[in-house]
């Protein structure tokens, strides 16, 4: 994760909705020097967006730093997230598109979400780490293996203790925070992604199968 932001204006227009993140990418800031282009792909809660326009920040065009970057949803990005709850302040986790080359210190995350979670319970302190629980809907429950990974509001973690529907992930405090789990509480819903390979696996492997039954 490269940065964490808070909202700076959320508006729905028609059956969707426009949002306005502040400029985090650029010269003198933490998250890199690069500032995005026109069109480019910014994971948002581990929503894949794209950026759809600038605008100044606050202040004006005289205002010191990169221009706010604009964003805008469709009913189906809100009817699949929890975008519909947004307000000013809220705070967001981005992450701009990996390159090839780059190092990847995680998983895969293409920012397509397969649905939203719940945060049942976190316990834990910073000397010892923090232990967030997670309810998934029924149709991920296949996914949630021990050690296996899922991407929670964009954030690669490591499945603990998977039982039903419900599992725990392990939180550092790097990770709490340079993350909007540091802001966190239960009830809360989040995006969940589910690991490609596990969905890959799930696709091919009927096929296989039909394969060997007609002795191909």
């Amino acid at each position: 994760m490269e940065a964490v932001a808070p909202v700076r204006a959320f508006d729905r227009t028609g059956e969707g909705a426009r949002l306005v993140l502040p400029g985090v990418f650029g010269p003198g800031t933490a998250a890199g020097a690069e500032v995005p282009a026109l069109g480019d792909s910014i994971a948002v809660g581990g929503c894949c967006l794209t950026v759809a326009a600038f605008q100044p920040p606050p202040g004006g065009a005289g205002a010191s730093g990169p221009d706010d970057l604009v964003f805008e949803l469709s009913a189906e990005t809100l009817a699949l997230t929890w975008f519909a709850d947004l307000a000013p302040g809220t705070p967001v986790n981005l992450e701009r598109a990996l390159r090839v080359g780059d190092r990847l210190g995680g998983h895969l995350v293409s920012g397509h979400v397969d649905g939203l979670g719940r945060i049942l319970s976190i316990d834990g302190d910073r000397e010892a780490g923090w232990a967030f629980r997670f309810e998934v809907p029924a149709s991920l429950e296949r996914y949630l293996i021990a050690k296996g990974s899922i991407t929670i509001d964009g954030i690669s973690l490591t499945v603990v203790r998977p039982k039903g529907r419900e599992f725990e992930v392990a939180v550092i405090p790097a990770t709490f925070d340079g993350t909007n789990l540091g802001r966190a509480r239960a009830g809360q819903p989040v995006h969940l992604e589910a690991d490609h390979v596990g969905k890959w696996v799930e696709r091919l492997f009927p096929q296989q199968f039909e394969r060997l039954e007609r002795g191909a």
